[in-house]
């Protein structure tokens, strides 16, 4: 059966699903299963943050700047890759999804490596260079807030 579900369709779906998804609806089945879906002709950039209320921006954290530089080439390749900056304590990259929903993935410098410099730099946005940072850093090493580096 396919049924629109306000530019949703579930007829990639099974009528019957397993597991904990069974009797949910076919929206709740499209985000549980986290299969694909169609979002519609009438789908328009959101103005959620800008013009109206509402979600505009999410964020996720990877865990070395490797990552980062794997997902700049993903989003890049996908042609969501929006922006990319140097927050002094964070490193980010922006992108858009077909909806126009920004999000954002983020290193978190660890505090046992935060300087003077890097502190300062929350002043000011700049470009982020991934090659400097990863030189800076290394590039495998774990951001973020470690238990051990919290007193």
């Amino acid at each position: 059966m396919d049924t629109d579900q306000g530019g949703v369709t579930d007829a990639d779906h099974p009528a019957e699903p397993r597991g904990p998804v069974r009797g949910r609806s076919g929206s709740e089945r499209s985000l549980l299963q986290r299969r694909p879906f169609e979002i519609g002709s009438q789908a328009a950039p959101s103005a959620a943050g800008r013009s109206t209320v509402g979600l505009y921006h999410l964020a996720w954290e990877v865990d070395t700047l490797a990552e980062l530089e794997r997902l700049a080439g993903v989003l890049a390749d996908a042609g969501a890759l929006t922006g990319a900056s140097d927050h002094g304590t964070t490193k980010s990259l922006y992108g858009a999804d077909p909806d126009g929903l920004e999000f954002e993935a983020a290193w978190i410098v660890p505090a046992e490596l935060l300087d003077d410099a890097a502190r300062d730099a929350r002043r000011r946005i700049s470009r982020l260079d991934l090659a400097k940072e990863k030189e800076r850093y290394g590039a495998e090493t774990h951001g973020g807030i470690r238990p051990e580096a919290v007193r």
